[in-house]
């Protein structure tokens, strides 16, 4: 079995209004399911359970997971992950990637028990799965307050989204992804990970990170491509992201959690402006 790739062919028919319908091919977004298995225990004595069944553009999958492992609080470093692999099938001699397991190290036994997050997780939505929305609250770091030394001008904003759409070359393509692009306080373009999840995006982008050892992004930007919702904000705060800013609109709860964490939030960006919800503090 090959993996499948970020783009496929499909058929489709070309209506405009002064010209003919023609039918012809068209590349479209992939979008295909990934299993998520987690190895624990002692190496003599592995046992491995299902996590997540997930709904992803298949691409940087071993980010995927290790961002959604860092996200959940599963686990704190790269150091914690010792392995990932694709499932092999039936037929030992192909690889079956849509199910990939994880070898977490000796010693960390993270409680699933208020995971429970087996069963399908559309692309847009990264609480289907979750059982309570109590159960999303958990510790997450207060960031600390911004001080002279972290502050960036409001200009800086208008273009990042110009900058971040230059850069996303499977939405050039299909026009149907979502992206989280990481910038710096000039607004240089750092990271991108696109997905057609705009949570998968995000955790691909922070489990980029982890697996590099460049996980301080105390000082960077966050531009997400669509809304933020409470858990894009849960997952900007455990990787201690202090500045998310959005072409969407928040929810209550996103900007509520972001306030409650000491972080800046910006919605409905465009190039010639933007909504602060909470975080003045670090614009000037």
């Amino acid at each position: 079995m090959r993996p499948a790739g970020s783009l496929q062919q499909r058929y489709i028919t070309r209506y405009r209004c002064d010209q003919p319908p023609r039918r012809l091919r068209d590349p479209v977004i992939s979008e295909a399911p990934l299993a998520l298995l987690l190895i624990t225990g002692p190496l003599e004595q592995p046992q491995t359970q299902p996590w997540l069944l997930t709904l992803r553009t298949p691409g940087a999958d071993y980010e995927l997971a290790a961002g959604l492992l860092f996200s959940e609080g599963l686990i704190q470093t790269a150091s914690d992950i010792l392995k990932m692999s694709y499932c092999v099938g039936p037929d030992k001699s192909q690889q079956t990637y849509n199910q990939l397991q994880i070898r977490l190290r000796p010693g960390l036994q993270p409680d699933l028990s208020s995971q429970q997050r087996w069963g399908a997780s559309t692309t847009a939505c990264g609480l289907c799965g979750k059982v309570a929305l109590a159960q999303l609250m958990q510790e997450l770091p207060v960031l600390p307050p911004a001080g002279q030394d972290w502050q960036v001008s409001a200009e800086v904003f208008y273009a990042l989204l110009e900058r971040l759409r230059a850069a996303q070359k499977l939405f050039a393509r299909t026009g149907g992804v979502h992206a989280a692009g990481l910038f710096d306080r000039s607004g240089k373009l750092l990271d991108l990970a696109e997905d057609l999840g705009r949570h998968n995006a995000l955790d691909k982008l922070i489990g980029a990170r982890l697996l590099q050892g460049q996980l301080d992004l105390h000082q960077c930007i966050l531009l997400l491509s669509g809304r933020p919702s409470f858990e894009m904000i849960q997952k900007a705060l455990r990787a201690r992201i202090p500045v998310v800013a959005a072409v969407g609109a928040p929810s209550s709860l996103a900007v509520d959690l972001a306030r409650d964490g000491g972080q800046t939030l910006l919605g409905f960006l465009k190039s010639d402006g933007f909504n602060l919800y909470c975080g003045a503090e670090r614009l000037c």
